[in-house]
């Protein structure tokens, strides 16, 4: 059968379309800045809180994993942070990987000596390989909570004190994502953390509620009594309130005012959608997050409009924290 000029053209644009679908599996599509930054970022100002997810021939995802992201590389972070006015980033390691920190690890030697990290363990792994991440700059371990869906602040103790047993001897801390009810329950054990505690996201606080949500002065007096940080990151996570998510600012100054001191600030960035959709299976691809960072950024300055706290958010408190070295 002779292909007429029009079937030429249907079927290269089937190509095309498939090319592309298959070029999106496996090419960033990550979000720039489209808002210019309108204050003045203090020098070595840190993003505590990004994921690089990159080639899935190089780094295989974990088989159990909850979504499939879009890559996300190091390159798009460089350019993230040139808009942004950041000097230094903290690397967290997804969930994606399961245990497997080598996409991390590899974005933090290309980025150092301006990167640190933290990692994901299992009682599997030796104290020699703890060392070597301790010797690459990884500064902590992520108990994920929140992105499994898992609620119980039985499954919370028991990982908690997993991670503190090996890490109390190390200049580490336990990250945890997860929501205000399970920081409650577990209030008694974080109190008495031998290691520094840091709550991602708000400490999982939500902007309708506002301040009286119940867990939120469980948080503001762990924050107060410097017995955890917390960071103000992902605000989109809280909120529904797009593009810049004002309504946050209520949380966010509570808990400046409770502690300056143990405030950071992060952009989630590349902005993974982790949340579970009908119909797409753990294996698709979930698109990243489109978010403004330089508009989301602008309104920190809003919730911190002293040039003083905001080099403490920013410079100060991930410098100790994290070990950068002093400005």
């Amino acid at each position: 059968m002779q292909l007429t000029r029009r079937d030429f053209v249907k079927q290269g644009a089937m190509v095309s379309a498939m090319a592309a679908r298959q070029s999106r599996a496996v090419r960033a599509s990550a979000s720039q800045p489209s808002t210019r930054v309108n204050f003045n970022v203090p020098a070595d100002a840190c993003d505590c809180h990004t994921h690089i997810f990159g080639d899935p021939a190089l780094f295989p995802f974990a088989p159990g994993r909850t979504y499939t992201p879009e890559s996300a590389s190091v390159d798009e972070m460089r350019k993230l942070h040139r808009a942004l006015h950041i000097g230094r980033v903290v690397i967290v390691h997804p969930s994606v990987y399961g245990t497997d920190n080598a996409c991390t690890l590899e974005a933090m030697r290309q980025l150092a000596p301006n990167a640190r990290g933290v990692a994901v363990i299992d009682d599997r792994i030796s104290e020699a390989a703890l060392g070597e991440m301790d010797r690459n700059g990884i500064r902590g371990v992520r108990i994920n909570l929140a992105t499994a869906g898992q609620t119980d602040p039985d499954v919370g103790r028991r990982r908690f004190e997993a991670a503190v047993e090996r890490i109390r001897n190390r200049k580490w801390h336990i990250q945890m994502y997860t929501q205000l009810s399970v920081i409650e329950a577990m209030q008694k054990e974080i109190a008495a953390s031998p290691v520094p505690v840091v709550f991602d996201h708000f400490g999982g606080a939500q902007a309708a509620p506002g301040l009286a949500q119940q867990g939120f002065d469980v948080l503001l007096d762990l924050v107060r009594t410097g017995r955890a940080y917390v960071k103000l990151s992902a605000p989109y996570r809280s909120s529904n309130a797009a593009p810049d998510y004002a309504d946050m600012g209520p949380l966010a100054q509570a808990l400046i005012r409770a502690n300056v001191h143990r405030v950071l600030w992060g952009t989630d960035w590349p902005h993974p959608d982790t949340s579970q959709v009908s119909g797409r299976k753990p294996t698709d691809i979930s698109p990243l997050r489109q978010i403004d960072d330089g508009r989301v950024f602008n309104q920190f300055a809003l919730w911190a409009p002293d040039a003083g706290d905001r080099k403490t958010i920013l410079v100060d408190n991930p410098g100790l924290l994290y070990g950068f070295a002093a400005s």
